[in-house]
């Protein structure tokens, strides 16, 4: 192994008086070393520690290390040595080709501190090639007249090796006719030649055989060989010449089919058929040279078969041959090389690396939705391709690597305004003209539960007849869910509510698939006349969304309630006995009915009407108070018994009604007694205070029961449910438990007649009144206040009036007659 040092060059800088070391100190050395290719790891090159003027001990304390430019580690450096040996085998045909010199730069780093010292290593070529022959045979034709002194040219042999171990001479086997001389070329290399040194004599030998052999320089020597078979012919004595024997031309790809590339030229030196020439292309042509030129037998015209794809094929080297008509016929033969230029004739291509992925619509910006890579086969510029995207899609394209792009969203995403996307990708590349692609790629976006379920209607209104079979439906709401799949399947449900203090659910049921609701029993407008439904619908999402709505139920009144008779009280008896005086005249009171109908609206408007009388044109009733009179006055011939029979009908369709009996006794000396109307009259206002006292009373108790009940509701709401609307809709239903919460009772009194009436309304009703009425003769004038309940607690008022009543032998009689 030797070493060579051309030269060592070294820069110190100066200034003033100070000396700085550079933190980065570059040290160009002229260093050279020689080393055969081919070596085996471990081979020392040289001692690189001595040659740069560096300690051993430096060697390992500042870390020396080799980098090659080309960034393959083909050298190192033993630290413990500091020499410069081989870690990688190499060739120096891979790392040189056919160049004469192969010199590689290395640098040498150096730190603490920091220093880079470049030298070279030359490699040397050993003989590790065999020249080649491209044919193992081959065969030439020559006359029989050919004159000693002519060449033929032969197959030149190809060694990969440079210097002394490459092609350096030929030789030939023995023979009585033929010489080899070797000419060198302009570019240097050798080309054999075959020279007639005996006039050929085909009768004598028609084929002559020969081995060429190809040598390199190398020690030892390599080479190659090749058989070539000369066949001796008769007559003809001179082949075709071309003008070139090399023909360096170019065609443009794309070339129309049947145009001429270039026309080739021969001449021959014989004249009539022998001299007549014909071109063909050389017998070792490949087929694809025949497949996409053709010869003009005749003129010479090489001319394009089909197109020319440069990215398929970039040249063509092939042989003409041109051959005369002599007998035999003689060849010259000429090499073309065909340069194929590129032309921009292939648009870009959009490859999909991986096929896009479904996105879900919550999916954040930036999300890669596919991998995209592109190519173009044409070269250079025309290879250079860019893509992009049409606008009006929420995606972008992201640069990677090379040609390389990755699909991203960069929109928010909704699925409910669109479920799937083309985007549209668009190729260019930067040829002249510019071509273009486009593919479109399908993104479908995943649907996430976002949409909560929404109801046709805000709230429902729903009118139902009482008395309606139970199971008959009542209303159907319905929703819908914008998002899809189970995320919009939607469940009804009811949500805890009560009605007249027990549980919705035992009024109500729903069909969880439709959202039908179904009554669980007839209603009672008496008892109930309006109620809330509370309505969820749930969709099977995860997490589950839901909204609510309210169906307003309300109760149509149906005329189901006969008038019921307040006065007179059928407790008192089936029929109510009068007295009235024989010297009453037209328009005396003789008593009032008075009766009430637990229905609402048109069904609770009560008319009386006389339905049977003694003596008809005596008496009257008025139609909407049920008062009694005379309609004249009473004459003695007028029976003393009177039977009325009172007729009670409601305003419903159809109308219901409730017949009284009232027996009228008419008396000649009916006078109330003079001290029952004296003490009436001196005590007027006794009888005043004491009722003002009674009222007073008793309107103070009911509000202290209404606050106490007010302030335990209040408590029990607290505790129970708290922050929900339980109690106020408990509340709200009892407001319609009692139709007749607003009852007043009265004392009325009508010359000799006196009567408590009972006036009662509702919000939702007309007004009611009844009445109960004293006998004239009573000495007691004191009544008793009862809270009102509802409409059929008036049988036990009645019965606590009649209670402050004198023991009397009258009777009292109700029926009630459906019309």
């Amino acid at each position: 192994m030797e070493t060579l040092r051309i030269k060592m060059r070294r820069k110190w800088w100066i200034a003033g008086l100070f000396y700085a070391f550079a933190v980065w100190n570059i040290t160009e050395a002229q260093i050279r070393y020689t080393i055969p290719e081919e070596q085996i790891e471990g081979t020392v090159v040289g001692n690189i520690a001595k040659d740069l003027d560096l300690k051993l001990s430096d060697v390992f304390e500042r870390n020396v290390r080799i980098a090659l430019e080309s960034g393959k580690q083909y050298f190192g450096v033993d630290q413990a040595k500091g020499e410069l040996v081989v870690k990688e085998k190499f060739d120096r045909e891979n790392l040189c080709g056919q160049k004469a010199t192969c010199i590689l730069t290395l640098e040498a780093i150096a730190e603490n501190p920091l220093q880079l010292y470049r030298f070279e290593i030359e490699i040397q070529d050993i003989n590790d090639n065999s020249p080649v022959f491209q044919n193992k045979e081959s065969t030439l034709n020559i006359a029989e007249s050919t004159a000693p002194g002519t060449r033929l040219r032969l197959e030149s042999a190809h060694d990969p090796d440079v210097g002394s171990n490459s092609l350096r001479t030929y030789a030939l086997s023995k023979n009585d006719y033929f010489a080899l001389d070797v000419k060198i070329a302009k570019d240097g290399s050798r080309v054999p030649e075959l020279v007639l040194e005996t006039s050929l004599d085909r009768e004598k030998q028609s084929i002559v055989s020969l081995t060429l052999t190809a040598l390199d320089g190398g020690k030892p020597s390599r080479s190659g060989t090749t058989k070539i078979s000369v066949r001796v012919l008769d007559s003809n004595d001179n082949a075709p010449v071309f003008e070139k024997a090399q023909y360096d031309e170019q065609i443009t790809e794309n070339t129309a089919p049947g145009a001429v590339v270039f026309t080739v030229r021969a001449t021959d030196q014989d004249e009539g058929a022998n001299k007549e020439i014909n071109y063909s292309f050389g017998p070792h042509t490949p087929d694809i040279i025949s497949n996409l030129f053709s010869v003009d037998r005749v003129s010479g015209d090489v001319k394009v078969k089909t197109n020319i794809d440069y990215e398929t094929d970039r040249s063509f080297d092939f042989d003409i041959v041109a051959r005369d008509k002599g007998s035999p016929p003689m060849e010259g033969v000429c090499s073309v090389h065909l340069d194929v230029l590129d032309m921009n004739d292939n648009a870009p291509e959009i490859i999909l690396i991986s096929s896009p992925s479904p996105v879900r619509e919550d999916a954040p910006a930036g999300t890669v939705v596919a991998l995209i890579s592109a190519k173009d086969l044409d070269n250079g510029d025309n290879a250079k391709v860019t893509l992009t995207l049409l606008p009006g899609t929420p995606f972008s394209l992201k640069s990677s690597l090379s040609n390389h792009y990755t699909l991203i969203t960069d929109q928010k995403l909704d699925r409910e305004s669109h479920s799937a996307y083309n985007v549209e990708i668009v190729a260019a590349d930067s040829g002249s003209p510019q071509l273009t692609s486009k593919q479109e790629i399908p993104v479908s976006v995943v649907d996430v539960n976002d949409n909560t379920p929404v109801f046709t209607q805000s709230s429902y209104v729903v009118h139902v007849k009482e008395n309606s079979a139970a199971g008959s439906i009542l209303c159907s709401v319905s929703a819908s869910d914008l998002d899809q799949g189970e995320n919009a399947k939607i469940s009804y449900s009811l949500l805890d509510s009560r009605v007249l203090d027990s549980p919705l659910s035992s009024y109500i049921y729903i069909n969880s698939d439709n959202g039908s609701i179904f009554s669980m029993h007839s209603f009672d407008h008496e008892k109930m006349k309006v109620f809330q439904i509370l309505v969820q619908a749930k969709d099977h999402g995860s997490p589950t969304l839901s909204s609510n709505t309210t169906v307003h139920v309300f109760i149509v009144d149906q005329n189901d309630n006969a008038p019921s008779v307040i006065y007179p009280s059928a407790l008192m008896g089936s029929v109510s006995h009068q007295r009235m005086p024989r010297s009453a005249k037209a328009g005396h009171l003789v008593t009032k009915v008075t009766a009430v109908d637990a229905d609402s609206g048109h069904n609770a408007w009560i008319s009386y009407r006389l339905a049977e009388a003694t003596d008809a044109s005596l008496f009257t009733v008025t139609v909407h108070t049920g008062e009694v009179r005379t309609k004249r006055s009473v004459s003695e011939q007028d029976d003393s018994s009177q039977r009325l029979i009172i007729e009670i009908k409601d305003n419903g369709d159809p109308g219901q009604s409730t017949t009284v009996t009232v027996d009228i006794l008419i008396e000649d000396s009916f006078q109330e007694p003079i001290s029952d109307f004296r003490h009436k009259n001196t005590k007027p206002e006794n009888k005043s205070s004491k009722i003002t006292l009674y009222l007073i009373i008793a309107l103070a108790s009911v509000s202290l029961l209404c606050l106490l009940t007010f302030f335990v509701l209040l408590v029990k709401c607290a505790r129970s449910s708290r922050g929900s609307s339980s109690c106020c809709i408990r509340q709200s239903d009892c407001e319609y438990k009692n139709p007749n919460r607003n009852l007043q009772i009265q004392l009325n009194t009508d010359g000799p007649i006196k009567y408590v009436e009972v006036l009662g309304g509702d919000m939702m009703s007309q007004s009611q009144s009844f009445g109960s009425y004293l006998s004239p003769m009573s000495e007691f004038s004191d009544f008793t206040l009862v809270k009102p309940s509802s409409t059929t607690d008036f049988t036990n008022t009645l019965s606590v009036l009649d209670a402050s009543l004198p023991d009397s032998t009258w009777t009292f009689e109700s029926q009630q007659v459906r019309v």
